[in-house]
């Protein structure tokens, strides 16, 4: 199954989070806008009341001052004394008529405020005002009734016919539970006793918010005491936002919401596409690297990590290219390598065979010599490869290792007697070392064999024991031409030969130096190279006799 690419994956998350963005912002401004308006308008007439108690404690002039602060927050402030009778007035909502509120809702709020250690919050819906006062639960015959007011009673509808104010006052007197039921229908229920609108009073109902049906208001009351004398304060807040404010807000967020996701498309399009860019440009470059052009440059640098990994991958393709060069350049020299000594195996064993005589103990010999220089020239190979692949351990043990040297040395007595090489060997005293003797053995022979393939004229070739406590340094020197100073970090490459100084007297694949390398790595071994150009070059390395020495 085919995965989805950068681009359109970053194309998709921008484009999302944009829509989700728009979904959050039409949740929370339009959904939930009624319980946010509610709990803002709340706390800021709440500030209000204080503001209000502050200015009636300590103004002077707290008419002016509580106009202002009614004016700046839309809100309806009534003042009135303990009877009901207005002190303060100022109203700024759209029909608010707190001057109008009647005497017996007046006595309501005025009680459960009384009730509730001064302050209550009177909450109501639409037109009609109908409010719950929540009290203990009380018997039937101590129920409280409502006050009746006899004068506005009168006033709303009572006959007059052949009515006496003597005849009022004994039904005034004489009223029973049952009238006063229906006259102020009391309902009790569950811990809560519910007044509604009088019957005989319903001209004069708190007429609020007339004409809408669904408009919430809140009216917070407090009583405060000032030099002794009570004044209730009342403030007005319409709870429900404006339908105009709605409707505004809805267009609103309808053409912000087109317009996010016009330039949120183009913008996940724009981004997606100069992300992949660079991405679509390294991987087009990594396709020609692997098919070997290794001249491939890698140049993107939009941001940090891809600029990082063009440096990566511009490393990587030129140290590719030199492991090639490298390989070819082995390849050359081991089929050189092969190619002589096959040639002369074969030479010499069809002269064996074809002429008489000449099966000569010194013919069997250098057939001999020759296959064993290129069962060297596999064993290094093997060698290499193990040793890359970490398949070889080390079996350390504690040896002698200027015999060792030695032993190394008497390899090379032919060529001291044939070819006249001088190879010799300083020591003060022979050391015993904690090490693999036959790994370290093939460390030595290797330096050694590399110092005579690149000796000089002299044909000298110098090896070196030093002893510096529990460290030993062995130096092998040669008189060439040296190994170039940009040459040196490369000698210890795998497949690196200078190809200007090939000798075909001594094995060389390019391999033994690598091999030393790795060997002496196992053994946590310290090597190096330093070389003056035309005054030959000196292999060290340097070894813990007893690497538990200090531990001890």
């Amino acid at each position: 199954m085919n995965k989805i690419s950068i681009k359109w994956k970053t194309f998709s998350i921008f484009l999302i989070f944009a829509i989700v963005l728009i979904g959050v912002l039409w949740f929370f401004q339009i959904v939930y806008l009624n319980d946010f308006y509610k709990m803002i308008k709340k706390k800021e007439t709440e500030d209000v009341l204080n503001q209000v108690e502050e200015i009636l404690m300590s103004s002077e002039t707290p008419d002016e001052e509580i106009e202002k602060l009614a004016a700046s927050y839309n809100l309806g402030v009534y003042i009135t004394d303990s009877e009901g009778s207005p002190l303060y007035n100022a109203e700024y909502i759209s029909n608010s008529q707190m001057s109008s509120l009647p005497q017996f809702l007046f006595s309501l709020f005025y009680e459960q405020a009384v009730g509730n250690g001064g302050e209550a919050v009177i909450e109501f819906k639409g037109s009609q005002m109908q409010r719950t006062i929540e009290k203990e639960i009380v018997p039937s015959e101590e129920m409280p009734k409502p006050e009746d007011d006899t004068s506005n009673t009168s006033e709303e509808g009572q006959s007059t016919d052949e009515s006496t104010d003597s005849e009022e006052n004994t039904a005034a007197d004489d009223t029973t539970e049952e009238n006063a039921e229906e006259k102020s229908e009391i309902v009790q229920s569950e811990g809560k006793i519910e007044y509604t609108i009088p019957k005989e009073k319903k001209e004069e109902q708190f007429r609020q918010n007339i004409g809408n049906e669904m408009a919430e208001s809140v009216i917070y009351v407090r009583i405060i005491e000032i030099d002794g004398v009570e004044e209730v304060v009342m403030i007005n807040s319409v709870l429900t936002p404006v339908d105009a404010t709605v409707s505004t807000l809805k267009q609103q967020l309808k053409l912000i919401s087109v317009i996010m996701i016009v330039v949120a498309f183009l913008l996940a399009v724009a981004i997606s596409k100069n992300i992949s860019k660079s991405i679509i440009k390294l991987n087009d470059g990594a396709k020609k690297l692997a098919d070997g052009d290794y001249s491939v440059k890698f140049d993107s640098r939009d941001y940090m990590e891809v600029a990082e990994l063009s440096d990566t991958l511009n490393y990587a393709a030129t140290e590719l290219g030199k492991t090639d060069s490298f390989q070819k350049e082995l390849i050359a020299n081991v089929s050189h390598d092969l190619r002589t000594p096959l040639t002369m195996i074969k030479g010499y064993a069809e002269v064996m065979r074809d002429i008489p005589g000449e099966n000569t103990p010194e013919n069997v010999q250098v057939i001999i010599d020759e296959t064993e220089r290129l069962a060297g020239l596999v064993n290094d190979m093997l060698d290499i490869s193990k040793l890359k692949a970490g398949t070889i351990t080390i079996e350390p043990e504690e040896y002698n290792i200027t015999e060792s040297i030695n032993h190394v040395l008497e390899r090379y007595n032919k060529l001291r007697e044939v070819e006249g090489y001088t190879i010799d060997f300083i020591y003060d005293d022979e050391v015993i070392v904690y090490a693999d003797e036959q790994k370290m053995y093939q460390v030595l022979y290797n330096l050694v064999n590399n110092a005579i393939n690149y000796t000089g004229d002299d044909k000298k070739v110098t090896v070196i024991q030093k002893s510096f406590g529990n460290t030993l340094r062995i130096e092998v020197k040669d008189t060439g031409d040296g190994v170039k100073q940009e040459d040196i970090p490369y000698v210890w490459d795998r497949y690196y030969k200078d190809k200007t100084a090939h000798k075909r007297a001594i094995q060389g694949t390019g391999l033994g130096l690598s091999i030393v390398k790795n060997v002496l790595e196992l053994h946590g071994a310290k090597y190096g190279v330093s070389s003056i150009q035309g005054q030959g070059a000196t292999f060290w390395f340097e070894i813990q006799k007893n690497p538990f020495a200090e531990e001890e």
